[in-house]
């Protein structure tokens, strides 16, 4: 058995019930796979995004839906040496990756505000108009459970606002096209785990804002989000259930009990129909 057959192997076995099921329940609940998909997966070279692409080759093994995917990677300007190591472990865990290069990291070398934020905004675009070259109607992201938890807490201390990462949505300003999120539900400890467990070297972030220094240290979105894994992580030793409650915060929503909500850019105030309710 091939080295990439072995890996291939612990998703369905050993990580079966914490990835794999959990990969699974994500498209099954939130629908996000339809027949005649063509869908690209989207891989930075990091954890959670090779560990999405060996998903989707085992769900096109094995699945009933009829779609099918591509495998893309951007470069938006990596060194050589992280650059290889995508193009070392796509081949080691045998992905078929369509690598494209990008200006992004010279483009906002320079920005001082907010440089993480644009960044993350440019390669979405980029993204999106690949995979529509690519004859895609669907990107795959690798987000996983403590991202979209993260999203929660960071919208409310740092935003004052309710809100959530969403499992999938319609692009804005690329009709046709949408994102799903397939590992809505998977952790980040058991992709941590499964990395480990099969001796994988991923890259981090890469880029030149944190090549040499700490994550925390490069922009206030990430040292929030920095900050909201320490958080959770402490709550943790204390509260077994914070994972799902944070999560579920977010499905119990009940209107008649918040000030006011916001719907397709229109303001609701629970005086709108308060007098009439007396």
């Amino acid at each position: 058995m091939e080295r990439y057959q072995e890996i291939e192997r612990t998703i369905i076995t050993k990580y079966r019930k914490t990835i794999w099921n959990k990969f699974i329940k994500g498209i099954q609940e939130y629908e996000m796979i339809q027949d005649g998909d063509k869908i690209a997966v989207c891989m930075s070279g990091g954890k959670d995004s090779m560990l999405l692409a060996k998903c989707f080759q085992e769900l096109l093994r094995h699945g009933k839906m009829n779609f099918d995917v591509v495998f893309m990677c951007m470069n938006p300007g990596y060194n050589e040496e992280n650059k290889q190591r995508i193009l070392d472990n796509a081949k080691l865990l045998n992905i078929p990756i369509t690598m494209f290069n990008t200006q992004i990291f010279d483009t906002v070398a320079h920005i001082e505000d907010h440089p993480c934020y644009l960044c993350a905004r440019m390669r979405r675009g980029h993204l999106y108009k690949k995979a529509r070259e690519l004859g895609c109607n669907k990107i795959a992201l690798g987000h996983h459970f403590d991202d979209v938890i993260e999203t929660i807490l960071m919208g409310m201390l740092y935003g004052a606002q309710m809100q959530t990462m969403m499992p999938k949505l319609h692009s804005t300003f690329h009709e046709g096209m949408e994102l799903i999120r397939p590992l809505y539900y998977v952790k980040e400890q058991d992709i941590i785990n499964w990395r480990d467990r099969n001796e994988l070297k991923f890259i981090q972030c890469a880029c030149r804002f944190t090549e040499n220094c700490s994550i925390a240290e490069n922009d206030d979105e990430i040292g929030a989000r920095e900050e909201m894994k320490r958080l959770i992580k402490n709550l943790r030793l204390k509260y077994k259930n914070i994972d799902m409650n944070i999560f579920r915060s977010a499905q119990n929503v009940n209107l008649n009990t918040l000030l006011s909500y916001t719907k397709n850019g229109k303001k609701y105030s629970f005086l709108d129909d308060y007098n009439k309710k007396g």
